[in-house]
């Protein structure tokens, strides 16, 4: 079973993603959904970078966020899909977005 956070949102809904093998070349569906590329402290794991897209397998690899991920320490990349379409994969991302205020969301 991999492995799952449930991250919470400033409208109180969470949002369960999963760890993703590997961060620079994942092998993910065509598929919309949401991710985050993730870093560690002492006090567990929290979001550097928070996004959706229509298309998982083509956004990822060459995300434009990429170097200011690696300047704030982000190792790991957190995933999930959202069949629900664009208009939920915007508002979750938005509530995650101003819930945790990552670094590179800025």
């Amino acid at each position: 079973m991999a492995e799952t956070i449930d991250w919470p949102g400033s409208t109180g809904n969470t949002y369960r993603y999963w760890f993703v093998y590997s961060m620079e070349n994942p092998s993910l569906k065509r598929v919309g959904g949401n991710y985050m590329f993730v870093a560690r402290n002492a006090a567990g794991w929290y979001p550097v970078y928070i996004g959706q897209t229509g298309d998982l397998s083509a956004r990822l690899a060459n995300n434009p966020a990429l170097p200011c991920v690696h300047r704030n320490k982000g190792t790991r990349l957190m995933a999930h899909e959202t069949p629900a379409g664009r208009s939920a994969r915007l508002a979750e991302e938005s509530d995650l977005v101003s819930y945790w205020i990552p670094p590179c969301n800025g």
